[in-house]
């Protein structure tokens, strides 16, 4: 290759580079927002190492906190929020009771029929392994929760209760600092859970 071969290569490459640079300052790739987030410790809790970069370079977070701080990259209310985060605490917790202080005359609380959701793991932050009944809650394990009676709402269903082949997140009621994330398989109406399961609550 002569002389101006070599010069014309170079000056493509020159221009090429040019090109790339300002393309890629006047026209940003789409946001890295909560949704490329694998971490744990994202969306429930707060965690500085969840963050991720806006269209502009600043630093958005992808934990609860950001809610206070106003600093939640533009889709955590979207991926993050798409349902109640459950509360569950294990089936040894008992709400059945005799309240001693009742009135004769004041009618007892319809008991309604429990149901059972089937929920796989897929998250959970190391202060689960505080506690026996928590430390339970490890990855990819198929976890039975119960909804009782007295946890229900006016809709008969029990906050958190999962959606089918979605992600979303639970937070152990006993435990600080224990949450995860969990994806419903299925769900049995009518039934109550296997021993060393967990309840809604």
């Amino acid at each position: 290759m002569g002389a101006h071969g070599w010069s014309s290569a170079r000056l493509g490459f020159v221009v090429c580079g040019y090109l790339a640079f300002f393309c890629g300052e006047i026209i940003p790739g789409a946001e890295a927002g909560c949704r490329e987030r694998e971490s744990p410790n994202c969306c429930t809790g707060r965690n500085n190492e969840c963050f991720e970069y806006t269209k502009r370079k600043t630093v958005c977070y992808c934990d609860t906190y950001c809610q206070k701080t106003r600093d939640c990259c533009e889709d955590y209310q979207r991926v993050c929020q798409i349902s109640e985060v459950a509360k569950i605490l294990p089936d040894s917790f008992k709400r059945n009771f005799k309240d001693p202080w009742r009135r004769p005359h004041m009618l007892m609380k319809e008991e309604k029929a429990s149901y059972c959701v089937y929920l796989r793991v897929k998250q959970a932050s190391a202060a689960c392994k505080l506690k026996l009944w928590s430390a339970q809650l490890v990855r990819e394990r198929l976890v039975c929760a119960e909804c009782q009676s007295d946890a229900m709402s006016k809709s008969d269903r029990c906050g958190g209760d999962g959606l089918e082949s979605t992600r979303t997140f639970w937070s152990a009621a006993s435990v600080p600092g224990c949450h995860g994330s969990w994806v419903r398989e299925s769900s049995s109406e009518g039934c109550r859970c296997p021993p060393y399961s967990v309840l809604f609550v």
